[in-house]
């Protein structure tokens, strides 16, 4: 089981399980986090996700391994499918997302993190949107990147790819917290904990609430950033 749903007293966890290559994404683990945030949002007792990793790590990106593997996995026919999927369960995920960031979210796991509602980092943990110095786009970190932060925090954390550790993530607001790395996971606990004693459903009111009224059309933003990664799209007219 590459995701595994555990479940508590009005809150759950989502736990991205492959601590062997430090929670790797690949096909099958995009397949079960679809299906884990459908979960969720589908069972009225929950009211919060705290979203980690196991093994003391958030999420190492993709799993060039598994992705460049020969014969080509059959996964590979359906990934972007997939992918797609799992990042449209956790937007449509109505209760509240904290997201324990312990050692690392790189690339793909970055955009996980950055999809959070909340995110506790530790101090010496660090966010990379590094797909810019591998000649690639990042489409699902921009979305997110840009339905939660400003066009300079886009910037700082897009263009220039670096690894930005928890302080720097805290003034940037990208994470709700930085603690000492030790304490990430309990202290994300005890967050998750304190909001599921809220009275049942009024956060999840709230968040889908605040969603109508940005009125964001979530797959045409997915259309947008995914033709631009590949090439499709046209640069605006010059003015004259």
């Amino acid at each position: 089981m590459d995701v595994k749903v555990v479940k508590h007293e009005a809150w759950a966890e989502v736990v991205l399980n492959r601590p062997e290559v430090k929670n790797a994404i690949t096909g099958p683990l995009g397949l079960e986090l679809a299906q884990a945030f459908e979960i969720v949002q589908n069972d009225d007792d929950i009211q919060v996700v705290l979203f980690r990793g196991a093994g003391g790590a958030f999420c190492s990106g993709l799993d060039l391994k598994a992705f460049g593997a020969e014969p080509s996995p059959a996964w590979m026919k359906t990934w972007k499918e997939t992918w797609r999927r799992a990042h449209r369960a956790i937007f449509d995920c109505s209760k509240p997302i904290v997201c324990a960031l312990e050692r690392f979210a790189i690339n793909g796991g970055a955009a996980l993190a950055i999809a959070s509602d909340f995110c506790i980092s530790g101090e010496e943990a660090f966010l990379s949107v590094g797909e810019v110095k591998l000649g690639m786009a990042a489409p699902y970190n921009l979305v997110w990147l840009q339905l939660k932060h400003s066009e300079s925090v886009t910037a700082r954390l897009a263009l220039l790819g670096e690894r930005v550790h928890g302080p720097q993530l805290l003034e940037l607001g990208v994470v709700t917290e930085c603690v000492a790395d030790e304490v990430v996971e309990p202290r994300a606990r005890e967050f998750t904990e304190q909001l599921a004693a809220y009275p049942p459903g009024a956060l999840s009111r709230i968040k889908r609430t605040s969603r109508a009224l940005s009125n964001i059309d979530i797959e045409a933003q997915f259309d947008i950033a995914i033709r631009y990664a590949q090439g499709g799209a046209k640069p605006p007219p010059k003015r004259s």
